[in-house]
């Protein structure tokens, strides 16, 4: 883009400084959801609500079933493309 497009497109500097920052806070966000240790502790955690009593036995398989899928994603290393979907 040369610099008449630069100039023109001036006004909009603060909305794609915006779009900019929601997107690395996005791909942050998206690095931690699906970081193996993470899903591990959380893994720990719902194993030791289940022997609490916290949880039953139905809740703990579906939670369980979400914490496998994330960490599958996070293992595979597709943690998201930077658009806000995961591959």
């Amino acid at each position: 883009m040369g610099l008449i497009g630069e100039v023109l497109l001036l006004p909009f500097a603060p909305v794609r400084g915006s779009a900019w920052a929601i997107k690395q806070v996005l791909r942050e966000a998206e690095r931690l959801y699906y970081d193996p240790a993470a899903v591990r502790a959380e893994l720990a955690r719902l194993e030791e609500r289940l022997e609490a009593g916290e949880i039953d036995e139905e809740e703990f398989d579906r939670q369980e079933d979400e914490l496998l899928e994330r960490l599958e994603i996070g293992l595979r290393g597709g943690a998201g493309t930077g658009d806000g979907t995961t591959r």
